[in-house]
């Protein structure tokens, strides 16, 4: 992650006054949404819809590849800018993990981190498992010995993201992080989650096998 940059005093007020206009961002999750882990059925099946290639009359080439694990870089909207997060697991069952990084309590905690950094969840928050709060989504796959390389590193990256700041320790940084050990292209972080999920996609060919380096 970057330094804190410097602010001058007129750009600390506008800040901290953009950040009281939005009234309020999307709620932290509750100990029960927070918990939860198993995502709507038609989420799932509506993901993997959109990722898989439209139908051809020409004979193919060479058929997408899919390995029995994923992770699935996705965007929704919020209050304010919206939330980048992952959701992963196995391809054969509903149940998911989600990981994301989000200021820790109330508005108040949102507001304060677009001055300094605040107390982060890293886990599910509101709305990461509602399908119609999706703007965008790249989902990839793994082979079962990626995929525990790539599991163990979301739960180590969750568990050494104490803290977020709108500018500089954020969701699509956190997500980039994620997307940048499994050798992904990564776009410019500093950007609407949406955009930026978007453009992961694209940098990538929307390629969707992706295989870790054996060092």
């Amino acid at each position: 992650m970057t330094n804190k940059p410097e602010r001058s005093g007129p750009c600390i007020l506008a800040g901290f006054a953009l950040a009281a206009m939005l009234a309020c961002t999307t709620p932290s999750a509750s100990a029960h949404e927070a918990n939860k882990r198993v995502a709507d059925a038609n989420a799932l099946a509506t993901t993997d819809t959109v990722s898989r290639p439209a139908p051809s009359t020409r004979r193919p080439v060479a058929r997408a590849e899919k390995g029995p694990y994923y992770v699935d870089f996705r965007a929704r909207t919020a209050a304010s800018w919206g939330h980048a997060f992952v959701w992963y697991g196995k391809t054969s069952e509903r149940a998911v993990e989600v990981a994301g990084l989000t200021p820790a309590g109330d508005t108040w905690a949102y507001v304060l981190g677009h001055l300094t950094w605040v107390p982060a969840e890293t886990g599910a928050s509101y709305g990461d498992l509602d399908p119609e709060y999706l703007t965008a989504n790249y989902r990839v796959y793994l082979n079962e010995a990626d995929a525990k390389r790539v599991f163990a590193y979301i739960k180590k990256l969750q568990a050494s993201s104490p803290v977020w700041n709108a500018e500089t320790t954020n969701c699509t940084g956190f997500i980039g992080d994620i997307a940048e050990y499994m050798g992904l292209k990564v776009p410019y972080r500093w950007q609407r989650p949406e955009n930026f999920v978007n453009s992961l996609k694209e940098m990538n060919g929307g390629r969707q096998m992706v295989r870790l380096s054996t060092e």
